[in-house]
């Protein structure tokens, strides 16, 4: 199962039952609207605070993404989650909810991939029966945490990204051998890369290197050609550091064609001129893989897709004694069944 350094190779191929994505007010403007299974137009929804809002999304999310998988929580081995809040409170408190084994992570805005890989990793050794994987962010909650309240009205930067609103969740379960499902066929477990940025309002800048070189080493430790997959979806870099990601591959002669690479902090939000560089969070790449690249995978646009989850791993108080900020990025590749076993080129 392990191959190189650093990757898993899922030989049962475990399949993604169902996928949720819960969205706010903003993400309801943005071009992918029609890809979230709710969108709140209250950001509080309906809470005494920014947090409690949030942690309602995550609860929304688990909740139908069991729902969808035609399932019970009673069913679920396993939920996997982490958010960007002191603590993973947000997490915590929905696995309150649940009452089912909770394992918490802190991948930052990482954190979606993260959890699918070990979710995937966990159904495959069969060391879970169903294992939902699940984040969440919210603007308000993690604009106050990270930098200042919104209320404060600070002037930001235009390398800065605006935190999306969003709670995903996904359910992985063994393969039934029926092929109406997306398998999760390989992962490849980041490194911290660190290369001496400081600036909270830059984190494309400082994440796509950890992007570089997670695929750099994806596509080694499984001898892939470099377009094998229909798209390569990075998340969440914005549009300086998608084109940072762009440089570098290039200069590393990581051959993706052009037309097969996205990033879910440009995508979520399109040219929505007030999230400045675009969007970030737990929510962003969680919800633009559990929802508008889901649905393209089940319509059949895409066959086969790379999604890497980065993140900052930066806390309020690295940044106020001065640190750099450590990056990370997980990747995690989801193929149709059928395309998954026409693995060709030197794929295995």
């Amino acid at each position: 199962m392990l191959r190189g350094h650093q990757s898993w190779a899922f030989e049962h191929r475990p399949m993604i039952l169902s996928t949720v994505a819960i969205g706010g007010p903003m993400e309801a403007k943005g071009p992918l609207a029609d890809d979230f299974d709710l969108l709140h137009a209250d950001i509080r929804m309906e809470q005494k605070s920014w947090e409690q809002a949030e942690r309602t999304l995550l609860d929304e999310a688990c909740q139908k993404a069991i729902e969808k998988a035609g399932l019970t929580k009673e069913a679920i081995s396993f939920l996997i989650a982490g958010d960007l809040m002191n603590q993973i409170i947000s997490s915590s408190f929905a696995a309150r909810t649940l009452a089912v084994p909770y394992l918490g992570i802190f991948g930052a805005c990482s954190t979606s991939m993260e959890g699918l890989a070990l979710a995937s990793l966990l159904v495959n050794a069969r060391a879970a029966r169903y294992a939902l994987a699940a984040t969440v962010s919210h603007n308000a909650a993690v604009e106050k945490h990270y930098r200042y309240p919104t209320e404060y009205g600070a002037q930001k930067p235009p390398t800065a990204q605006w935190t999306v609103t969003a709670g995903a969740a996904a359910v992985v379960a063994p393969n039934d051998g029926k092929g109406e499902h997306p398998v999760v066929t390989r992962a490849t477990i980041g490194r911290v890369v660190d290369m001496g940025l400081s600036d909270p309002f830059n984190m494309g800048a400082a994440m796509a290197p950890a992007a570089l070189d997670t695929l750099v080493s994806h596509f080694r430790d499984f001898d892939l050609p470099h377009d094998y997959y229909d798209l390569v979806l990075t998340g969440d870099l914005g549009r300086v550091g998608s084109r940072i990601l762009r440089d570098l591959l290039v200069e590393h002669r990581v051959d993706i064609p052009q037309d097969r690479y996205a990033d879910a902090g440009v995508l979520i939000y399109g040219d929505l001129p007030e999230v400045l560089a675009g969007g970030s969070g737990c929510g962003c790449s969680a919800s633009v893989a559990y929802g508008h690249v889901q649905r393209r995978l089940r319509q059949g646009e895409l066959r086969r897709v790379l999604v890497v989850a980065t993140g900052a791993l930066l806390s309020p108080i690295s940044y106020q004694q001065k640190e750099t900020i450590p990056c990370i990025a997980h990747a995690v590749a989801i193929e149709w069944p059928e395309a998954a076993c026409q693995t060709g080129g030197r794929a295995t």
